[in-house]
């Protein structure tokens, strides 16, 4: 799990990149340091 110290701590990077909360839930970090939520479904096999 991300902790809210780690979550604030995030930088922007020359790409987007994802750090993983579990259960399907993780943070995308945009390149211009813009931060989102997303959870990640999957249902026969299909995402």
């Amino acid at each position: 799990m991300l902790t809210d110290r780690e979550i604030q701590a995030t930088k922007a990077r020359d790409k987007l990149y994802r750090l993983a909360d579990g259960a399907g839930l993780h943070l995308e970090v945009s390149a211009a340091g813009g931060k989102l939520w997303r959870l990640r479904c999957r249902s026969d096999g299909r995402e």
